[in-house]
């Protein structure tokens, strides 16, 4: 395609055809009021120059976008596919399709692509938000009218939808089934601080603790900058080099906890004959480990179905009466190999 056929515009049209824009636009939109010999010159016309439709235009006319937006912590985080797996499918079957990026767990960049959505005009926004709270950013983003949607998250209050799950009873069963085994050691492989999820991981593991008389010291937590591989490592070898070595590790996701196993299977130490690992999330690549991975799972694309569907009905032109909804999943513990000590 030459640039001037990308350039071609529905006046290029009028003009070629010896017509109106208006006629143009009748040919394109309402082809039977227009006579079919007139109908027949436009068509030729739009055949000779190239022209192709500015969907997207006519949709912000319209004001109509069929577009969504949704903004994840990290794509590269398997988790954050399988959400963006979910919406896609709820959104195509509605005839919508969704723009996926990334604010790599930044409020800064979380900031700059609410603006961007609201330049476009998306239909609506699925978002992970990328601090603790959500009074900054997205409330800003509420001047522009857009709905959007959390996910993975609790909404505050009933001004908004929500699609999460119990993070709290996910932290609470990882530790119980440590616990369970014997360990009174444990170390947690949290993440950024200022990520909810991670919060919410630790106050359940904190709660298993309480329950089961366990002071909460027994739990050793060991910050981490991100939550990928390279970070989970880091932590490992952490974890090597204290003094009394924990007998467990939790790992705010599976990422982390990946990369502990490396560090510990680098250094020689048995996993879980000298060391038991839990993550979270439970993502493909749990269950394909050199040790099989034990995770807390979460139903990412159920997750990214709902929260696209929610969107969907609140943006629906019906005019039919949507009420916000906080839908809160529950996790599922799933044993394997890594926190399972052969007797």
């Amino acid at each position: 395609m030459t640039d001037r056929a990308r350039a071609v515009g529905i006046k290029d049209v009028a003009r070629e055809a010896g017509v109106s824009v208006g006629t143009v636009s009748n040919v394109i939109n309402r082809p039977d009021s227009v006579p079919e010999g007139t109908r027949a010159r436009v068509q030729r016309a739009i055949t000779r120059l190239g022209y192709v439709r500015s969907e997207s235009a006519r949709q912000l006319r319209a004001g109509r976008s069929r577009i969504m937006a949704l903004l994840v912590l990290d794509m590269a985080n398997p988790f954050f596919v399988d959400v963006a797996r979910g919406a896609e499918r709820a959104a195509r079957a509605a005839g919508f399709g969704v723009m996926v990026c990334n604010s790599a767990e930044s409020p800064q960049e979380e900031a700059a692509y609410l603006s961007l959505f609201a330049e476009q005009r998306v239909r609506g926004v699925l978002v992970t938000p990328a601090d603790a709270g959500t009074s900054g950013n997205l409330a800003a983003f509420r001047r522009h009218r857009i709905p959007f949607v959390l996910v993975d998250r609790v909404s505050a209050g009933a001004d908004g939808c929500s699609v999460s799950v119990d993070d709290v009873a996910g932290g609470r069963m990882a530790l119980a089934h440590l616990l369970a085994a014997g360990h009174r050691r444990i170390a947690y492989v949290s993440g950024p601080a200022h990520l909810q999820q991670v919060g919410d991981r630790r106050t359940g593991a904190l709660a298993a603790l309480a329950e089961a008389g366990v002071p909460a010291e027994a739990l050793r937590e060991l910050p981490t900058e991100r939550l990928d591989v390279a970070s989970g490592r880091d932590a490992g070898h952490r974890l090597l080099g204290l003094p009394e070595r924990p007998t467990a590790v939790f790992c705010a996701n599976d990422l982390l906890a990946l990369g502990v196993l490396q560090a510990l299977y680098a250094a020689g130490v048995s996993v879980p004959g000298e060391i038991s690992i839990v993550g979270y999330d439970d993502i493909e690549f749990a269950a394909a480990a050199a040790v099989p991975l034990t995770s807390v799972r979460q139903p990412a694309a159920t997750m990214g179905a709902m929260a696209a569907g929610m969107l969907l009905e609140e943006t629906d032109p019906s005019g039919r009466e949507h009420r916000h909804r906080q839908v809160v999943l529950q996790p599922e513990l799933v044993v394997r190999d890594s926190s399972l000590v052969r007797r």
